[in-house]
């Protein structure tokens, strides 16, 4: 009983240090602080749990634990999710839309032309997509780390050659630096971005120097209608009920497999949803990808890495990196 109850300790005042140390990274003397107290606290009741003959000590530490959990556990609730911050430029902007019939209107539609990670020309446009002309749902993934991990994009492709790529990506604030361990502790909020392919896909490849995967996903139309409206019913969502972003629950593939979900019921729960970089797997075990004989063969040929880079004419990015992709 005592061990048990020991390790419990350990756990809370693991996660108490941790939400902590996330939440006040901007505020270093009072995180400080805080933590150094809240480890006195913890150190005093865990150190009589494993003392007994102090008793009336242990009595004093336990109560003294419980009130300062319970603090933080309040404290840890009544942080909010909000639409009201210092956003990085990028994320300045909520999509949001409307449909009416098969005529889609999307404000806040990203398309920066991008010269370095850091500077780039802002564009915000208004667009409208016809639902009838919707041909292709692409799957994009770029990898900037190992191979496990992966940014995953879905790209809408419309019979006059316009795309549409929506990118579940963390709201990240002025001076935010992107921390996988804050995605756990509340750091961030989830922005859902709408935006061209040569602004969110070509930033990837072309700038940030990142590696790019494209599969053609293969869907029917009323299952392709239904997710780019799933997106767009999450988006609109999200501008009036901010929410958090998570590591694990709230990331860029999780939130696709939902939607998708809701169109094709009873997709299989696997590993690989959560580690994005193996999702080409996913998809091939689920007979989602044709056009290639084995998984090594789709991956050869999804790389578009080197023809993004290769290529020369922006009007012509989206064509360059569906070149020998399988099933296109």
């Amino acid at each position: 009983m005592i061990v048990s109850l020991a390790l419990l300790v350990i756990v809370i005042f693991a996660w108490g240090t941790l939400a902590l140390w996330v939440q006040f990274v901007r505020h270093k003397i009072c995180g400080g602080l805080l933590i150094g107290l809240w480890a006195l606290v913890s150190a005093f009741f865990f150190t009589s749990l494993l003392n007994p003959i102090v008793g009336a000590w242990q009595t004093v530490a336990g109560i003294t634990f419980v009130l300062a959990a319970l603090a933080l556990v309040y404290w840890w609730r009544n942080i909010r999710p909000s639409n009201n911050r210092h956003w990085m430029p990028e994320v300045a902007r909520q999509a949001r839309g409307c449909v009416d019939g098969n005529s889609v209107t999307i404000q806040n539609v990203r398309n920066f032309i991008w010269h370095t990670p850091d500077q780039f020309t802002e564009q915000w446009e208004t667009r409208q997509y016809d639902l009838a002309k919707l041909e292709s749902v692409d799957l994009a993934l770029s990898y900037w780390g190992g191979p496990a991990i992966a940014h995953a994009m879905v790209s809408f492709g419309f019979s006059d050659n316009e795309y549409l790529v929506f990118s579940v990506e963390i709201r990240r604030k002025v001076g935010d630096a992107f921390s996988e361990l804050g995605g756990f502790f509340k750091m961030y909020e989830l922005s859902i971005v709408a935006a061209d392919e040569r602004d969110v896909l070509f930033v990837r490849s072309n700038i940030r120097q990142e590696d790019g995967y494209l599969y053609r996903v293969h869907m029917e139309q009323t299952a392709r209608q239904s997710l780019l409206l799933a997106y767009l019913d999450e988006a609109n969502r999200l501008v009036h009920t901010p929410r958090f972003y998570h590591t694990i629950t709230g990331n860029c593939t999780t939130l696709i497999f939902r939607m998708l979900d809701r169109i094709v019921p009873g997709l299989p729960l696997d590993y690989r949803l959560l580690a994005s970089g193996y999702l080409p797997e996913y998809l091939y075990k689920v007979g989602a990808l044709q056009g290639a004989d084995t998984i090594k063969q789709y991956r050869r040929r999804a790389r578009y890495t080197d023809r993004a880079r290769a290529n020369t004419d922006p009007g012509r990015y989206s064509q360059a990196i569906r070149q020998n992709v399988p099933g296109i």
